[in-house]
């Protein structure tokens, strides 16, 4: 761990407010991307980005600097706050594969030129199930027993999800003409996208 994050986690372990605010002007950028890919809006992450960091000062005692990096620690917060925060709005009443199925005749075509906005707002268009699936194993790098324990699925039904997001995402970007340019390549092997 460097140490501008090791003054960081000290200072704000002391209370002061200067690194308090040090830690967010350093990581909220990177945070709320990790946010907005599974939040549904803008707002709806800033939301969980807060309660992130709500969560991240009153639990920095816990962060063990041998164990990892501040920022790894941070994104595992933003992330559980986030399928949390789902999971209070949304309790599960129906098979996932159902809603999902209901919800895929909602996304939206893509247009234009295909930048890194876009392709988090063609993320968030993908149905909740299949889109919470598809960053814990794609993005942030989750296996599919891990994934079945975060979500309370079964480790088929992950996959299964897996399979339908790439699917879908697949199907969105081959509509679009200029997106092999665009699109990093890791991503694009992910999707099987030739």
């Amino acid at each position: 761990m460097n140490k501008r994050d090791i003054d960081i986690v000290h200072g704000c372990l002391r209370g002061d407010k200067s690194f308090e605010r040090l830690l967010v002007e350093t990581y909220a950028a990177e945070l709320m991307t990790v946010s907005r890919r599974y939040a549904r809006t803008w707002e709806e992450a800033e939301d969980v980005l807060q309660d992130a960091f709500i969560k991240i000062f009153n639990h920095i005692d816990q962060f063990d600097e041998k164990k990892g990096e501040l920022y790894y620690w941070m994104r595992t917060i933003v992330i559980r706050t986030a399928l949390r925060d789902y999971k209070r709005k949304f309790p599960r009443t129906e098979d996932i594969t159902a809603a999902a199925q209901i919800q895929e005749n909602k996304i939206i075509d893509v247009v234009d030129k295909l930048q890194e906005e876009d392709l988090l707002n063609i993320i968030s268009k993908i149905p909740d199930g299949y889109r919470q699936v598809f960053n814990l194993y794609v993005i942030d790098g989750f296996s599919h027993k891990e994934i079945s324990q975060i979500l309370s699925i079964s480790e088929s039904t992950s996959r299964s999800q897996l399979t339908r997001a790439k699917s879908i995402l697949r199907r969105k970007l081959k509509n679009y003409k200029s997106y092999a340019k665009c699109i990093p390549i890791t991503l694009t092997m992910t999707l099987g996208i030739d």
